[in-house]
């Protein structure tokens, strides 16, 4: 199978993530529609959005796809339990609905997860259970289920692990899962497939004006180390924690708008929570809500809320954070997780509205969506969640016809499917490829070796590798193991074992030699040891080329 084929299946047409044939449309199209800055979830929305209403759409990711903020959530699509009792209904019920046109439109990636709240008081039965009502409620038809009391023998039934002392039972109800980066490539692709142009590791170094307005950018294809100038009626800065960078090119006098808020997650192995139920604790004691959430066989548990002054691609966990976690959880499981037992450790960065005040807690802070125009026409959206993507996207194509005076094409996405969106699946692995998965069945056959597992004890291929370099623009090892697998984030050990063999796979595709792979190796496993607590050395391996 060829990068360019095209793959149809249950009347959907795949269209394919092709770096190379990205860069040639880039070149022969002279003035674009609507130009995004950003790779993340709010920006692969709008790229979805504006190519579905038919706009010359290019969209521009300094490194990868969902590299940042997009990849590193509690992988929840939900409508904010907490923010009931901030009284912010009209905020939870358009969650809601984002979540429900989520689990229709993206069926292979989203999925209904039963939560349990322990309780341990009377108080807590109530309160919980008359807020989830509400929860219930405000969902309407697009409802995932009713919550109810569970007694305490239920509880156990349910949640062996618990620790069960003074608990009087919990409270179920439903929310969604989904899996973030994967979710991030096929909006990528949904947008090629509308007719829009996305690349990955193209940095936008300036901005292009006319009589003060922004008409473009000048952005740099990393890869190839060429330089473009981009002309554009329309340019939306969509860069989440980086917002503020892009607006300092419009105006180096600006203010900030945005201030960051860091969250870490720790992963553990399945032992931690056997059964397929979540567990959420509505407040630890620093004010925040906790989940322990099954995740591809694993348990996800997060997060914390650390104000930071300063943001990167890659935030590192600070010991006090995982601390916290550990320390929290403790409370609510029979058998105590210790810092040895986790498997990975990430941190993500919120892109939340800049305080009013300088008493106000991150907690506090709005995670409402924030668009602004910028005097010379510059697009700025920043703040929401990846469950609200859709509906920030919209907001934001609106606004760009407006400052564009681009035709006026009203929204569409609310009955877009997204790629790989499918009912029929067998349920096994390669289930969250969606209509994806004959194409990695076929490249299966195309040699033996490839059904081989990266790693003994995770479903991932060969296989999935070589569909992740030819159909998904990885061009990185960090790429594949990190967001178009998810093995960095399970188990930061077995992704640095598993870097030497995806080097080579990569290589074989890319036509690359013995030192990128050797440069991808060590590149990876420096990578890789943030995700650690103890950092970790494997014995070296001869790189080899992979032959037919």
């Amino acid at each position: 199978m060829k990068p360019n084929d095209t793959i149809t299946k249950s009347d959907q047409t795949v269209c394919l993530l092709d770096r190379k044939e990205a860069l040639q449309k880039l070149q022969g199209q002279i003035l674009w529609d609507i130009i995004i800055i950003g790779g993340g979830a709010t920006g692969l929305g709008i790229a979805v959005d504006a190519a579905n209403r038919g706009f010359s759409t290019l969209l521009l990711e300094q490194s990868d796809f969902a590299k940042g903020t997009s990849s590193r959530s509690t992988k929840l699509v939900h409508g904010g339990v907490r923010y009931l009792a901030q009284g912010k209904i009209g905020l939870v019920m358009g969650a809601l609905r984002e979540r429900g046109l989520l689990l229709k439109n993206a069926s292979h990636i989203v999925k209904r997860q039963e939560f349990i709240i322990p309780c341990y008081n009377a108080w807590q039965k109530f309160q919980y259970l008359m807020g989830l009502k509400m929860y219930d409620w405000l969902s309407g038809r697009l409802s995932f289920g009713h919550s109810k009391f569970i007694n305490r023998k239920e509880m156990k039934a349910i949640l062996p692990e618990m620790n069960d002392k003074g608990l009087v039972g919990g409270v179920k109800y439903f929310d969604g899962q989904f899996d973030d980066a994967r979710l991030a490539i096929n909006l990528a692709q949904t947008s090629v497939a509308q007719g829009g142009v996305v690349l990955n590791y193209f940095q936008v170094k300036r901005l292009i004006k006319k009589d003060e307005k922004v008409n473009g950018v000048v952005a740099l294809d990393i890869e190839n180390n060429v330089e473009y100038n981009l002309q554009a009626k329309t340019v939306i800065n969509a860069t989440g924690v980086f917002v503020d960078t892009i607006l300092e090119m419009d105006a180096p006098e600006s203010k900030p708008i945005i201030h960051s808020s860091q969250g870490v997650h720790l992963v553990f192995d399945k032992s931690f929570l056997k059964n397929d139920a979540a567990v959420m604790i509505p407040k630890t004691s620093d004010g925040r809500v906790l989940f322990a959430v099954p995740w591809h066989h694993h348990v996800l548990v997060g997060t914390t809320d650390t104000p930071l002054d300063k943001h990167t691609l890659e935030p590192k966990a600070l010991d006090e954070e995982i601390d916290f976690i550990l320390k929290t959880i403790t409370k609510y499981f029979s058998k105590k997780p210790e810092r040895e037992d986790v498997l990975s450790v990430f941190a993500g960065l919120r892109p939340l509205a800049a305080p009013q005040k300088e008493t106000e807690s991150t907690k506090e802070i709005s995670r409402e969506l924030k668009l602004l125009v910028s005097q010379s026409g510059l697009i700025t959206i920043t703040g929401g969640k990846w469950t609200t993507y859709r509906k920030m996207a919209e907001v934001t194509v609106n606004k760009a016809m407006e400052v564009g005076k681009l035709k006026l094409i009203p929204c569409n996405t609310k009955n877009l499917r997204i790629h790989g969106c499918t009912t029929h699946s067998d349920g096994g692995h390669l289930a969250i490829y969606g209509t994806d998965e004959d194409g990695i069945k076929a490249i299966m056959k195309e040699n033996p070796s490839f059904r081989n597992r990266l790693i003994e004890y995770l479903p991932y291929t060969q296989a999935e590798v070589i569909w992740a370099v030819r159909n998904e623009m990885a061009r990185t090892v960090e790429d594949v193991l990190a967001r178009r697998m998810r093995i960095l984030f399970l188990d930061a050990k077995a992704a640095i074992n598993a870097a030497p063999e995806v080097a080579r796979l990569m290589a074989f595709e890319l036509g690359y030699d013995e030192e990128w792979q050797h440069q991808q190796i060590e590149s990876f496993r420096l990578l890789a040891n943030n995700y650690l607590i103890v950092p970790y050395l494997r014995t070296n391996q001869p790189v080899n080329q992979l032959t037919n």
